[in-house]
C-alpha cells in the first residue's frame, strides 16, 4: 500500500509538475506564434513602450508642426500667385466694343481691325480706318497692317525691346507701299465702284488710327483725322492729332514741298483732300504722306477707356463728351457679349458695344454727315 501510495503520490506529483509546464511552454509557444504572425508586442516591449513613445512624440510634434506652418505658407504663396496670374491675365485681356454705320453717306468707306493676342499673349490691336475716294484701300489696310506690325514686332528677342515708334512708323510706310503696288500693278481684284470710274487707285486713300496695348503701354499711331482719346480718372486725354492741312507745322511742310492749301469747304491740299496725311492718294505725293505720328503712353491704374474713331464722330462729339458717355455705359456694368458676336477676334463686351453704338447715334443726330466708325476699349484692371 504504502508502495502504491507512494507509487500514486508520485505519480501524480509528476503528473501536476509536469502538466504546468506543458501548458506553460505551450502558452509560451502560442505566444511566440502571435508575436511572430501578428507583430504583438511582448510584455517587456510593452512595459518600454510608453517611455519610448514619450521620448520620440517631444521632438517630432514640434517638427510637425513647423513643417504644417511651412506647408500652409507655401499653400498661401502659391495661391497668391496664382491669383496675380490670373488677374494678370485678366488685366492682359482688355475688353471692348465696336459699331460702325454708314450714315448720311451713298457709301461705307470705314473699315475695323481688332485682334487681341496679335503678336504676343497680353498684346491687342485696334484700328479705325476712314477710306476716301473708295473702300478699298480702308479695306486693304484692315486687312493687312496688323499683319505687317506683327512682322516688325517679332523682327524683335523680347517685347520689352521693341522700338515703338521706329516699328509703326515702318509698318505704316510698308503698308503704304503695298497699297501703291496693290493699284498700280493691276494686283486689285475687289469689285469697287471707283474701278468704273478709272483705271488706276491712284486717286483713293485711307486714313488710319491704330492702338496697340500692352500690359504697361498704349501705342497710338495716327495718320490722318481720325482720332484716339484716353479718359483717366475722367479726364479726356487726346493721343493723337488730327493731320489737317491748317495745322501750322503741316501747312508748313506741304508749303515747303512745294504744295499749297485751299480753303475749299474747308482747308484742303491742292483744294482736294482735307487731310495731310493718308494711306494712298499717291496723286497727292509728296505732300500728303504716310508717315504716322506715334505715342507711348504708360498705362496707370487710373486708366477707365480708350475710344478710336473716325472723324464722323469727332466732327460734331467732342472729347469730354465723348468719355462722358462711356464712363456711363460702363459703370452699368452689363454681362459680357458671347465672344466674336460683333465679327472681331476676341471677346467682346456688352457694356461697350453699348458705349460704341452710343456714340454713333449721338453724332447721327447731331447731323453728322459722314461714315462713323468707333471702338470703345475698357482699360480698367480691376473689372477685367
Amino acid at each position: 500500500m504504502a508502495g502504491i501510495c507512494c507509487g500514486v503520490v508520485a505519480e501524480n506529483e509528476t503528473a501536476a509538475a509536469v502538466a504546468p509546464r506543458s501548458r506553460a511552454s505551450r502558452r509560451r509557444r502560442l505566444e511566440l506564434r502571435l508575436v511572430s504572425d501578428n507583430a504583438v508586442p511582448t510584455p517587456r516591449t510593452l512595459d518600454m513602450a510608453p517611455a519610448k513613445r514619450k521620448k520620440i512624440e517631444l521632438f517630432p510634434i514640434r517638427i510637425s508642426r513647423d513643417c504644417g506652418n511651412a506647408v500652409e505658407k507655401c499653400k498661401r504663396i502659391e495661391e497668391n500667385i496664382n491669383k496675380s496670374k490670373s488677374v494678370r491675365l485678366k488685366e492682359d485681356a482688355p475688353k471692348f466694343g465696336m459699331t460702325s454705320v454708314c450714315g448720311r453717306r451713298r457709301d461705307m468707306e470705314d473699315a475695323v481691325s481688332i485682334h487681341t493676342s496679335f503678336a504676343t499673349k497680353n498684346t491687342s490691336y485696334f484700328g479705325v480706318f476712314d477710306g476716301h475716294g473708295c473702300s478699298h484701300v480702308a479695306m486693304k489696310c484692315r486687312d493687312r497692317l496688323h499683319e505687317i506690325v506683327k512682322q516688325e514686332v517679332e523682327g524683335f528677342k523680347e517685347e520689352k525691346c521693341v522700338e515703338w515708334k521706329e516699328t509703326m512708323e515702318r509698318s505704316f510706310v510698308k503698308m503704304d507701299q503695298e497699297v501703291g503696288n496693290w493699284c498700280v500693278e493691276g494686283e486689285n481684284s475687289c469689285t469697287c465702284r471707283c474701278e468704273l470710274q478709272t483705271q488706276q487707285g491712284d486717286a483713293v486713300g485711307s486714313t488710319a488710327v491704330v492702338a496697340v496695348v500692352t500690359p504697361e503701354k498704349i501705342i497710338v499711331s495716327n495718320c490722318g483725322d481720325s482720332r484716339a482719346v484716353l479718359c483717366r480718372n475722367g479726364v479726356a486725354i487726346p493721343l493723337s492729332s488730327d493731320h489737317k492741312p491748317d495745322r501750322p507745322d503741316e501747312l508748313l511742310r506741304i508749303q515747303e514741298a512745294g504744295g499749297r492749301v485751299i480753303y475749299w469747304d474747308g482747308p484742303r491740299v491742292l483744294g482736294v483732300l482735307a487731310m495731310s496725311r493718308a494711306i494712298g492718294d499717291n496723286y497727292l505725293k509728296p505732300y500728303v504722306i504716310p508717315e504716322p505720328e506715334v505715342t507711348v503712353t504708360e498705362r496707370m491704374e487710373e486708366d477707365e477707356c480708350l475710344i478710336l474713331a473716325s472723324d464722323g464722330l469727332w466732327d460734331v462729339v467732342s472729347n469730354d463728351t465723348a468719355c462722358g458717355v462711356v464712363r456711363t455705359c460702363l459703370r452699368a456694368q452689363k454681362p459680357p457679349s458671347p465672344p466674336g458676336s460683333d465679327g472681331a477676334t476676341g471677346s467682346s463686351d456688352k457694356a461697350c458695344s453699348d458705349a460704341s453704338a452710343l456714340l454713333t447715334k449721338l453724332a447721327l443726330a447731331r447731323h453728322s454727315t459722314d461714315n462713323v466708325s468707333v471702338v470703345v476699349v475698357d482699360l480698367r484692371r480691376n473689372q477685367q
